[in-house]
């Protein structure tokens, strides 16, 4: 499937699914939440300043923590952005962490391999969560949806 076709998702329906399990299971063992928005076209000439329009329209701000991460992608652009919430950002070690995340991306984009990359940095962001903000039997609540959002 070309990740150009005008009317397909550039993720199989099997795909999607690798990626919500990879964000359900990263969640399980952290308060924070992880969100994925994909869509063709970024509105703008920087990837960044979508993913935090994107991330302020889906209410990431909002989490009681603070501790919201939002992988953003252009897929028709070859754009994507990591936009973490203030206390994540800082807590998972600045911009060198971030970084090392959207390499570990980026390798996997290189490779053809969408779905895996976006597994494997839902890993390194739920591992970061997971050591800054770990699970809370009290607190132990979904505040955003798992699935893929898909823009236009």
């Amino acid at each position: 499937m070309s990740l150009f076709d005008k009317n397909k998702l550039p993720l199989s329906k099997e795909q999607q699914e690798r990626v919500v399990a990879a964000i359900q299971q990263a969640e399980k063992r952290t308060t924070g939440e992880i969100r994925v928005f994909v869509e063709k076209h970024c509105a703008y000439v920087d990837a960044m300043d979508r993913a935090r329009e994107v991330f302020e329209e889906l209410g990431m701000t909002q989490t009681e923590r603070r501790n919201a991460v939002l992988i953003y992608m252009a897929y028709g652009d070859h754009q994507f952005a990591i936009l973490g919430d203030s206390e994540i950002y800082e807590k998972a070690g600045g911009p060198e962490f971030w970084k090392h995340a959207a390499q570990v991306f980026r390798e996997y984009l290189r490779k053809g391999e969408m779905a895996q990359g976006f597994v494997e940095c839902v890993n390194e962001l739920g591992n970061a969560l997971a050591a800054h903000f770990p699970h809370d039997p009290a607190v132990h609540r979904n505040e955003l949806p798992d699935e893929i959002i898909f823009g236009k």
